[in-house]
């Protein structure tokens, strides 16, 4: 039987595009939901919109079918506890209230086939309330690896958030096995560490040499390793199967419409996949060096934006 899983998401409103491209990317489709239900199986932590997943084992009409399925269980081997999920979706008239949810909690807890530990469990499972009715499994929650890159010994004013950087990666990236990444315009390195985080092989590139070592200081800083060299992404000879492009954009970094151009044909001719983040209409640039924007969303944040292109 095909494995099913749950994952919860939480965004604020300004996300709600870029939140959407990523779920499009990491699962083919996007909900408005706080629940997305899915048979392709990712790692919680890889989403700044992610808070958790659950590896669905039952999913029953009533609670009383579903308490007769945990009975059911093999004995488990590692300590355990039961935890009811909320999340949003739970509207007023379909809410479960707290003393039923501790209710519920203890209920199954008595009946797992194995030895219950409410404060450090090795396992942790999940009830939930769906429209379909009541969901059994594995709780992984997600850990926000994100929030530990917002302090890091050398900044850029212009950087993106490390929020949309990790979003922009799995746009990007959703399946990492066996590619070649690039981010030739890296800057003091926001990118590279989001995905150096996610195991993915990037290499760092950009032609401003006084931010080559800010970069590698970053990426060391939190102990990883990687490439990061100093040269402009026209002159790129390796070929890549994804390249990740934040335009630069403030008053050090103008470029022409000529130059914006030999950079993204340049693109072309060293990746066949390219996400570009930027703060001006790319459009016509894009077209006319052959790349096919086949999706895209609106970053907000407050009153600033950027558009993030999914280009083939």
């Amino acid at each position: 039987m095909t494995k099913k899983y749950i994952y919860m998401y939480s965004y604020h409103e300004d996300e709600d595009f870029l939140c959407k491209l990523e779920m499009r990317s990491l699962f083919g489709f996007d909900t408005s939901s706080s629940i997305l239900h899915s048979t392709i199986k990712r790692d919680p932590s890889r989403s700044p919109f992610i808070k958790a997943r659950v590896d669905v084992l039952f999913q029953e009409a009533s609670i009383e079918q579903l308490i007769k399925n945990v009975k059911e269980l093999n004995t488990i081997e590692q300590t355990c506890k039961v935890m009811f999920v909320q999340h949003g979706d739970q509207k007023k008239t379909n809410k479960v209230e707290f003393q039923q949810r501790r209710s519920i909690e203890r209920e199954v807890g008595l009946n797992l086939p194995g030895e219950v530990d409410l404060v450090n469990p090795e396992i942790i499972f999940g009830i939930l309330k769906v429209d379909e009715g009541w969901v059994f499994g594995d709780y992984i929650k997600s850990k926000a690896v994100w929030l530990k890159h917002q302090v890091k010994p050398h900044n850029y004013s212009t950087a993106l958030s490390t929020r949309v950087a990790r979003a922009v990666v799995n746009i990007a990236v959703p399946d990492p096995n066996g590619l070649k990444v690039i981010d030739p315009c890296c800057g003091i390195g926001t990118v590279l560490i989001e995905a150096l985080s996610m195991e993915i092989d990037i290499v760092g590139r950009d032609l401003n040499p006084l931010v080559i070592p800010g970069a590698r200081g970053n990426v060391a800083y939190f102990g990883y390793t990687g490439e990061v060299v100093l040269g402009d992404m026209r002159n790129v000879t390796n070929n890549y199967d994804v390249a990740i492009i934040d335009m630069p954009y403030n008053l050090c970094s103008i470029i022409t419409s000529k130059e914006k151009l030999e950079m993204i044909q340049s693109a072309r001719q060293f990746s066949r996949k390219v996400v570009i983040v930027t703060v001006e209409p790319m459009d016509l640039v894009i077209e006319a060096a052959g790349f096919e924007i086949v999706d895209r969303c609106v970053a907000r944040k407050g009153t600033f934006s950027r558009e993030v292109l999914v280009c083939h």
